[in-house]
């Protein structure tokens, strides 16, 4: 993943397949970086949930809502505190769709505990570490 800054607070994020995407300070459409982790979180889990649904029945809905606090906390740093996924899936009327409606509590609690790397890592408190690199003397 590669960041690259265009102009003052304006960056394009790309990946190593040629995807690329606008991030930003949130003064206009560009995602800012605290959306950017909340659609991880989210997003991560809408995969897993719907690999395994879908597999039984296309959802005839499928929206999750991913929301939370930005707070300074007890040492003055920002953090993110309360964060929440909200599924809003239904399936059709019928058997495969009742197969569905079965399998979703069970692939959330999958997704939870065992399958979405984001929240998993989230959740762990994995340290990050920041370095500089060479060549930013102006070299």
């Amino acid at each position: 993943m590669e960041i690259e800054r265009t102009s003052v607070g304006k960056y394009v994020v790309r990946n190593v397949r040629g995807g690329s995407m606008s991030m930003g300070t949130g003064e206009d459409g560009s995602f800012t970086p605290v959306e950017l982790l909340l659609a991880a979180i989210g997003g991560c889990t809408a995969i897993d949930v719907d690999h395994i649904t879908s597999r039984r029945a296309e959802p005839t809905q499928f929206s999750v809502k991913v929301t939370g606090d930005k707070i300074r906390d007890e040492a003055g740093g920002n953090r993110m505190q309360n964060l929440r996924v909200e599924f809003t899936v239904t399936f059709p009327v019928g058997a495969d769709g009742d197969s569905a409606r079965e399998a979703l509590p069970r692939s959330l609690q999958q997704s939870h505990e065992r399958l979405c790397t984001v929240s998993r890592t989230v959740e762990s408190g994995t340290p990050v570490e920041i370095i500089e690199a060479g060549g930013s003397r102006g070299d």
